[in-house]
């Protein structure tokens, strides 16, 4: 199976070389890895330069954006700075983070999974994060979701889900449109990737409303929003984080901002979202 993966990178000099170092111990070795270095001012180029001299399938892409590092349309707009010099000679695409340490049998095991069920349209391991001199399992996790830091896909899947939203909630979207398409989605607990800046550490107070309005593009409707911003504020401990997502929400509303989602797929994502807060209370 013929991996491609993309990594977008933005002043990764702490990390960049270990998540590299971790991709070349691979027991099966990726077919492509592009890193865009997205307007870094650190040594992540020659980080990567130094790793694309030793392996002829790693290949470095530099891309000059804006410095605001806003959660979802910057870092998707670098993957597909990274997607635009690859052919289509792939079976696996992987949009993968800068800050990852992945385990010798990582791509391995999540290409047996794909090889044994046809219907498998994107696949993951979880992600832990360094607490007290001990890797524990990321907070944020949750064995029905693919965290965006390591998300995977067959070729026919990101095809059919339309590749990749340059929005916030692209992470989420993906796998909505990949269960309406009729895809399955797996996590393997077995797979520990190590996660070395935890999420959301960087994100700026500019990007504190577009939750919401994600929340919105893909068409959850006032009630769902209303909880799943009640529960995402709960689980990172910040009420004031559920006043930022439902104003979010509400200026998508008043702007009238285009979904990213039919109204057709909108229904069936309500649908979702309805049967699995249901089944919790069952």
């Amino acid at each position: 199976m013929n991996f491609y993966i993309i990594i977008p990178a933005h002043n990764e000099e702490d990390s960049i070389g270990l998540t590299l170092e971790s991709l070349t111990k691979q027991a099966l070795l990726p077919k492509r890895v592009v890193i865009v270095n997205d307007n870094s001012t650190d040594g992540t180029q020659t980080i990567v330069e130094s790793y694309a001299s030793k392996h002829d399938w790693v290949q470095l892409v530099n891309s000059q954006s804006s410095n605001k590092h806003l959660p979802g349309s910057k870092i998707i707009n670098a993957f597909y700075k990274g997607y635009d010099v690859l052919d289509d000679d792939y079976d696996i695409i992987c949009k993968f983070d800068a800050d990852l340490i992945f385990p010798e049998k990582y791509l391995k095991k999540i290409a047996n999974h794909f090889k044994s069920n046809p219907k498998l349209g994107m696949a993951a391991g979880f992600c832990y994060i360094e607490k007290n001199g001990d890797w524990v399992l990321e907070n944020l996790t949750n064995k029905d979701h693919i965290r965006g830091a390591l998300k995977a896909y067959t070729k026919a899947c990101f095809l059919q889900i339309g590749k990749l939203k340059p929005s916030m909630g692209w992470d989420t979207v993906d796998e909505l449109l990949a269960k309406y398409y009729g895809w399955d989605i797996l996590t393997d607990e077995s797979l520990h990737v190590k996660h070395l800046k935890p999420t959301g550490i960087s994100y700026n107070k500019a990007s504190k409303y577009l939750q919401g309005e994600a929340m919105y593009k893909m068409r959850y409707g006032f009630t769902i929003t209303l909880i799943s911003a009640l529960k995402l504020a709960y689980k990172k401990k910040s009420f004031s984080l559920f006043k930022d997502y439902m104003a979010g929400y509400f200026k998508a509303q008043k702007h009238n901002i285009e979904p990213l989602v039919s109204v057709e797929e909108g229904q069936f994502i309500r649908d979702l979202r309805w049967k699995g807060m249901l089944n919790k209370f069952s």
